[in-house]
């Protein structure tokens, strides 16, 4: 089977070879490695061998199996179709396919079983999504959530390779050479992820609505702040839900310890962002009652936007997908 990793040099692109070198999945039989034209020839390592990086063009033509997008949504529109012509899988992780109603957005532990071989193009959800769909998507199946409130504590990680430069420059007192954000960041926090929307909710505000229910098929009312904070390691999301119906909190307690990909931490124990690094899991503490709401409870969830957020999800749709054809 041969792989195409399209964005290969990137930060979600480099999580995900070593993502996938982690797991030695032994029906990858060839990689391709693509990434931006001033990349192309330059060597990346892969199980101690190196390889070179090729034009996304020549990745078309050798047909792979499948291709894994991290390259933005501009790439995926311009090319995502012609790897479809030569037959090739896309599972792409940009926002360019995620709300059209012909494309599935998946976290395979809520919604992989609607995967089908005849999906030609997959999309992998926003990080922040991703973790507070694979916390709330049991907690919903067998009780119902009626409400959600989520506030989030988003790691420059999730904006990319500039965003990280501009923090240790920032870290160092020193001038950036390139901004991601207008505002400094070191020692603060910026209330604004993503662009503005004329409803003045940011784009990353309305993704992990919109997207939420999408993947869980439901129409709950959700209202969302994203926010940056100055940190390398997981997303951090304080979420208060409101049951359709009354519920204890050891109930949910159950739902969350049968769930796979879910590390609870029960009681006066809790995970930072800096501890969900390089972790796949999700990790889930701090549940409590909310006593000023009826039916309604207070979590903290935590997860790494390049793992879980990014290419261990899409790792895990692949893996979907590989085994639907066995």
């Amino acid at each position: 089977m041969v792989l195409a990793i399209i964005g290969s040099t990137g930060l979600v692109g480099t999580e995900i070879i070593k993502v996938l070198e982690e797991k030695n999945h032994k029906e990858i039989t060839k990689i391709l490695f693509v990434a931006s034209k001033k990349n192309i020839g330059k060597k990346i390592k892969y199980k101690n061998r190196t390889h070179r990086i090729i034009s996304i063009e020549k990745a078309i033509k050798e047909g792979p199996k499948y291709a894994l997008f991290s390259s933005g949504p501009k790439t995926a529109l311009r090319y995502a179709k012609e790897f479809n012509k030569q037959g090739t899988v896309v599972i792409d992780n940009s926002s360019a396919f995620r709300m059209k109603k012909t494309t599935k957005l998946i976290v395979p532990e809520i919604n992989g079983h609607t995967l089908t071989l005849k999906d030609k193009i997959i999309a992998n959800p926003n990080c922040s999504t991703i973790q507070l769909v694979v916390a709330l998507g049991p907690i919903h199946k067998k009780i119902g959530i009626k409400r959600i409130v989520v506030s989030t504590y988003q790691s420059v990680l999730g904006t990319g390779t500039v965003a990280v430069e501009q923090l240790k420059a920032e870290e160092k007192n020193k001038k950036p050479k390139q901004k991601t954000y207008k505002k400094e960041i070191h020692r603060n926090v910026i209330p604004k992820c993503d662009e503005f929307n004329a409803d003045e909710y940011t784009k990353e505000e309305q993704k992990i609505i919109d997207e939420t229910n999408k993947i869980l098929a439901s129409k709950i009312k959700i209202t969302s702040t994203a926010v940056r904070v100055p940190t390398l390691g997981g997303h951090g999301e304080s979420v208060n839900i409101e049951l359709k119906k009354s519920a204890q909190k050891k109930e949910i307690i159950k739902i969350l310890k049968q769930e796979q990909g879910i590390i609870l931490d029960d009681k006066k124990k809790y995970t930072t962002p800096k501890e969900a690094r390089g972790r796949n899991e999700v990790f889930v503490s701090r549940l409590r009652v909310d006593f000023s709401q009826k039916n309604s409870f207070n979590m903290w969830i935590v997860a790494d936007p390049l793992r879980k957020g990014a290419a261990t999800n899409a790792i895990q749709i692949l893996e979907s997908l590989i085994s639907i054809e066995k």
